[in-house]
């Protein structure tokens, strides 16, 4: 069977247009998907990295919880990252030499993890060095695709957010299943060993980065402008006012820790089948993307996060009925309703997270992209990370340990009714639609505007404030292109 020229260019051009959402497949969009393509995959080691924590080094739901606060610092503070990226290149570049050297560390960390890591500081070192390289990483490919973004038509507006949270979720979905399966038969320090090997993609790819070099020397002049546009851009009540909405969203109190180890310690649920549910999750981010892509990129933002918000509080309870073991009264099994929850409720948080995407990369001015991107993020991951905190205070007041969970449904009930806490104040948010926003130009003070948020509104989500290898705290329902 032929296929003459002209038949063959529309094919090319159904699969650029329904694959690629019409963005030319470069050897540089390639290289930018392959970031977040690796940055899903390295979900591999997430389960391996909570039963490590929890097994071997037999550490309690509160000292994960530390460990975690301690790993999440990176993600906090990826300003300083952007900023030194914008305004500090490396041997005349700006964003290829940080590509490469945060997938050196990530390997090197990985294999510390398999090889020589075996009390619980060197773990924190290595999980936080870890979490440095992917945070290193997600501010390059953030700046990366703020700038192409900006080029977009109003009819592809998040087209490009859309594509990258789509590669990170592949990767999820590519070895989901196999971080439970391999884990089970093969151990964690195995599972670290072949982890280590695919920051070096990261690295690899970094050369196919289409960029001009510049001078080695920061321009004192540029700096300043960039803290001075940095300054403008913050001090807006269009930027800071729903920043301050999701952060109050953001950090109310999380149950993730408590109810890993009641799955695992209560409910016995064994690695193999945790790696189905992070199937599950993966295939439901995607989801979550094609529903938003297709049907919902004109809704407004305040609709979204309303009805998503109390939608999900009420989902959430459904919760209760796996604590307290009712769902077996029902005859309905802990596997089967574990996979239900997680596969609804990950849908409705990827489609709570989208719109936000789309109007992050219209709100930063050229030269301080990955700063500005960076900024805006952090405050909602300090935000998850208090969440935790407070979740592991209510853990610890509720008598909640590692077998008795006698109080854990009132945690459950505290921790979703104060999702519902923040509402009162969506006005906070912009009021208009992704698709009519202005691209290139700074946000002015009309409430059209918007900002980017590390995770979804909802709690016990796939996306959590800090990257998907960290501990798997809460595998029943369940951070890249940000």
């Amino acid at each position: 069977m032929q296929f003459s020229p002209s038949g063959m260019s529309e094919i090319k051009n159904s699969a650029i247009k329904k694959v690629f959402f019409g963005h030319e497949p470069t050897p540089e969009l390639c290289a930018i998907l392959t970031v977040y393509l690796v940055q899903g995959i390295l979900g591999l080691a997430r389960l391996a990295v909570s039963f490590f924590l929890k097994d071997e080094l037999s550490l309690s739901p509160a000292q994960v919880s530390a460990l975690m606060g301690i790993a999440a610092i990176p993600w906090v503070v990826k300003p300083l990252f952007g900023f030194l990226s914008d305004g500090l290149p490396l041997f005349g570049y700006r964003r290829r030499p940080y590509l490469i050297l945060s997938g050196l560390l990530g390997a090197i960390s990985w294999f510390s993890l398999a090889t020589i890591v075996h009390t619980a500081w060197a773990a924190t070192v290595a999980i936080a060095l870890s979490s440095l390289s992917v945070a290193v990483s997600d501010v390059i490919v953030d700046s990366l695709v703020v700038e192409r973004a900006r080029a977009e038509s109003q009819s592809d507006a998040g087209s490009l957010q859309s594509l990258s949270w789509g590669a990170s979720s592949l990767g999820g979905l590519v070895t989901a299943y196999f971080s439970g399966f391999l884990l089970q038969h093969f151990g964690s320090h195995a599972i670290f060993a072949i982890t280590a090997g695919f920051p070096l993609i990261v690295s690899a790819v970094a050369w196919l980065i289409a960029e001009e070099p510049i001078s080695d020397r920061p321009d004192v002049s540029t700096v300043a402008n960039q803290i001075k546009q940095l300054g403008k851009a913050v001090s807006q009540k269009s930027i800071w006012l729903p920043t301050a909405f999701l952060f109050l969203l953001q950090a109310t109190p999380t149950a993730d820790s408590a109810f890993f180890y009641f799955t695992t310690n209560e409910l016995g649920f064994e690695p193999e089948f945790l790696g189905r549910v992070r199937l599950v999750t993966s295939l439901a981010s995607l989801i979550g993307i094609a529903i938003f892509q297709r049907f919902l990129k004109a809704v407004p933002f305040r609709t979204i996060f309303t009805w998503t918000t109390i939608i999900a509080a009420g989902l959430g309870m459904t919760t209760l009925l796996l604590v307290t073991h009712t769902n077996r009264s029902l005859g309905i099994d802990d596997r089967w309703f574990s996979l239900g929850d997680s596969l609804i409720l990950t849908v409705m948080g990827q489609i709570a997270y989208m719109p936000l995407l789309v109007l992050a990369a219209r709100l930063c001015p050229p030269g301080v992209e990955a700063t500005l991107f960076a900024l805006l993020m952090s405050v909602t991951n300090m935000a998850g990370l208090l969440s935790h905190e407070l979740g592991a205070v209510l853990t610890y007041w509720l008598g909640i340990t590692e077998r008795n969970f006698d109080h854990l449904w009132q945690l459950v009930v505290i921790t979703n009714l104060s999702t519902l806490l923040p509402l009162p104040l969506i006005g906070w948010l912009p009021a208009g639609k992704p698709e009519t926003e202005p691209s290139g130009e700074m946000p002015s003070l009309q409430p059209s505007s918007a900002i980017h948020i590390q995770s979804a509104p909802i709690q016990h989500r796939e996306r959590s404030f800090v990257p998907d290898f960290l501990p798997e705290l809460i595998p029943t329902v369940d951070e890249p292109a940000d």
